[in-house]
Parts: C-alpha cells; sequence; structure tokens
C-alpha cells in the first residue's frame, strides 16, 4: 500500500529498544442516583457490574490490536482498574503496563471505554425514561491523565 498522502501505513517500531511504559486513563459515567445505589447494593438483574466492567476492561485492553487499526499488539502484563463512586456517576482509572517499544495509551482507553460501555449496558433498564430514551445517563471526559516512559 503506497505511505504517500491518502494512504495509511503502520508505524515500524522493530529498532525501538523496549523500554517500560504505563499509561492510564479515566472516564466517567452519569447515572441517576438510584441506579448508583442500586449498584452498590448488589442489586443489578446482570450481576456485579463493578467486577465486570473491570473483566471488560482487562479484554479490551489485551484486544486492542483487533479493533484499532494500525495499533500494534503490546505483551500486556499488567492491567489495573479502580473506580470512585459518587452520588450521579462512576468514574473509571485504567491504568496498563508493558515493557514494550511502542506506549500503550490506547490500550488504557479502551479499557475505560470498556468499562464504561459494560456498566451501561448492564444497568440500561434502571437508566431508561417512558419512551426508552436515556435522558441523564452519559459517558464523558475519557482522557489519558498519565503517560510514564522509562522507570
Amino acid at each position: 500500500m503506497s505511505s504517500e498522502k491518502g494512504g495509511i501505513k503502520m508505524v515500524d517500531v522493530g529498532q525501538k529498544p523496549d523500554v517500560q511504559r504505563t499509561a492510564t486513563a479515566r472516564g466517567e459515567i452519569k447515572l441517576k442516583p438510584s441506579t448508583i445505589e442500586r449498584i452498590k447494593s448488589g442489586e443489578i438483574k446482570k450481576g456485579d457490574v463493578l467486577s465486570a466492567a473491570q473483566l471488560a476492561a482487562i479484554m479490551a485492553v489485551k484486544k486492542t490490536p483487533e479493533f484499532r487499526p494500525l495499533c500494534h499488539p503490546i505483551p500486556i502484563p499488567s492491567v489495573d482498574v479502580n473506580f470512585e463512586i459518587e452520588k450521579d456517576r462512576i468514574t473509571c482509572y485504567c491504568s496498563v503496563c508493558a515493557h514494550y517499544k511502542t506506549g500503550v495509551e490506547m490500550e488504557a482507553l479502551c479499557g475505560v471505554a470498556a468499562v464504561l460501555l459494560t456498566i451501561w449496558d448492564m444497568v440500561k433498564y434502571l437508566e431508561k425514561d417512558e419512551s426508552g430514551q436515556y435522558p441523564t445517563t452519559r459517558i464523558e471526559g475519557i482522557e489519558v491523565v498519565e503517560k510514564v516512559k522509562g522507570k
């Protein structure tokens, strides 16, 4: 394939040295306070929301190159997923570490996105209004909050 303007090409990282890399991404989902209370008390029909979301993050991190074009497959030895729960929102932090030739920001972002989508899916029956819409449910603020290369 042509690498001229309009073409696409995977960046060659073959000659780069392996370096310890870490990235942390965050994002949040805004939910009804009543939904947050049901999550906290374990009253969600589909089961333990935060455990399912953590598993979704780990799976998404490891499979990032399968659905993100031109993303290098990276051996991922560590994924850490944490939550902050407030009255009307859950914030997720996903940290990914690897010793490789390229960064892990895309993996951390994919992990956060998978968490938030999983939460939405598991609680959507509580978030819908009478017409089946989601007037207050929002996924917001997905971003990389830290990237470390080296030690």
